[in-house]
């Protein structure tokens, strides 16, 4: 049983914090980027993005590296979760882990039943994202009026999502596949772990190196570089004391916190935000696509995560933590609904070259979080307060039948 007062880890406290403020500076960097790409600079504001350095376009280097980075911090995460966090214990992770899932398949299935055959099917992946720095900075603007298990259960059910959308990127977005560069990458991995599990190697210098090498032969095989991120993550040798400092992984987590959030989000911001608004901006907002989009979002993640929430308990897979009712679920789900960073990356990687295409889905994915965002604080700050209870007639029913 899952207690109602819950003790945060100064790590995911600092978490919290740092997705409010993260947030803030997310939503600053995108209404410069889109000012500017609408004003009289705006063909040589998109024209430096797309300006080639070392065999690559700057916006290129952001996508595919610093990106990569922010995966790997995405890696750490999950990492944590699954050692000391909600993942950690089976029951107490199927609940967030079940969640996710129908966040991921509702709207993916919406977007593909408009879009299935036509040359936007690949847009599929771009509603399955959910993103955990602006989802969880609405409930750090909430605070203390929601509860905590709700913060802790968002953070689980975002990491899981991300992960998701790590899968489908590997899956769905991988072009001209080259087996040679794929298994050279593997085999870097490989060493990595050898010697993290085998030699116990604990200098952190040396799995930076082999990551950097995993991600250029990946960068080559056509798998999605930013993959390499995550697999480095899990190479980099984790301990399962919360704040044991000396440990790698919780060393860089803690490092790459500030300059994930406060610069490398920013610069993906403005470099993939420059959204250019014409005249036929509601006819964009009215494509299949973006119809997908903003559907897939804005309905489709509450109820996949609420329906197969409900599926878990009303099959005693799991059980509601005592301080939330259905409507936390709820409030939770449209939260899930906020897909900025995550969908914009897939956007990219869907319809490469199609200027057109990309720039209406960046629309949409901007209307449907900003609505996604705006429904699920108005809904937690009226609807959002703990229970009083464990005989809430909200939650009363389902938890006597769940397992104990």
């Amino acid at each position: 049983m899952m207690r109602v007062e819950r003790s945060l880890s100064r790590t995911f406290k600092a978490f919290i914090q740092s997705s409010k403020a993260g947030g803030v500076v997310l939503i600053l960097c995108t209404l410069v980027s889109l000012s500017i790409a609408n004003s009289s600079f705006g063909a040589a504001y998109l024209g430096f993005w797309h300006q080639v350095v070392a065999g690559l376009s700057v916006e290129h280097w952001i996508n595919d590296g610093l990106m990569a980075v922010f995966f790997l911090l995405i890696g750490l995460e999950l990492e944590r979760e699954l050692y000391n966090g909600e993942l950690s214990d089976l029951r107490n992770a199927a609940l967030p882990m079940l969640a996710a899932a129908g966040g991921i398949a509702v709207p993916a299935l919406i977007h593909f039943s408009l879009n299935g055959g036509t040359p936007t099917q690949p847009g599929v992946g771009i509603p399955m994202a959910t993103d955990i720095a602006f989802a969880l900075g609405v409930l750090a603007l909430l605070g203390s009026r929601v509860p905590a298990s709700l913060k802790i259960f968002l953070t689980a059910l975002a990491v899981m999502d991300d992960l998701g959308a790590i899968i489908v990127i590997a899956l769905l977005y991988t072009t001209d596949l080259s087996f040679l560069y794929l298994l050279g990458a593997l085999a870097v991995f490989a060493a990595l772990m050898a010697m993290n599990r085998l030699l116990r190697i604990m200098a952190l210098l040396p799995y930076l190196i082999g990551g950097a090498l995993m991600w250029f032969l990946m960068l080559k095989s056509g798998v999605h570089a930013t993959i390499a991120g995550v697999l480095l993550a899990f190479a980099i040798p984790y301990s399962t004391k919360e704040d044991d400092t000396a440990s790698p992984s919780h060393r860089l987590e803690h490092f790459l916190h500030k300059p994930v959030t406060f610069l490398i989000l920013p610069i993906f911001a403005l470099a993939n935000t420059g959204i250019v608004i014409g005249a036929d901006w509601a006819a964009e907002l009215a494509s299949i696509n973006s119809l997908g989009i903003i559907a897939g979002l804005v309905v489709g993640k509450p109820v996949g995560i609420v329906l197969f929430s409900f599926a878990a308990v009303a099959l005693s897979l799991c059980r509601l933590p005592l301080d939330l009712g259905w409507r936390h679920i709820a409030g939770a789900g449209l939260l899930g609904g906020i897909g900025f960073t995550m969908s914009i990356f897939i956007t990219n990687l869907a319809f490469t070259g199609q200027a057109d295409v990309i720039n209406g889905a960046k629309m949409a994915i901007l209307a449907a979080s900003l609505l996604a965002g705006v429904l699920g604080f108005v809904w937690l700050k009226l609807r959002g307060a703990p229970l009083a209870g464990d005989s809430d007639p909200d939650t009363m029913d389902l938890k006597q039948a769940a397992p104990r």
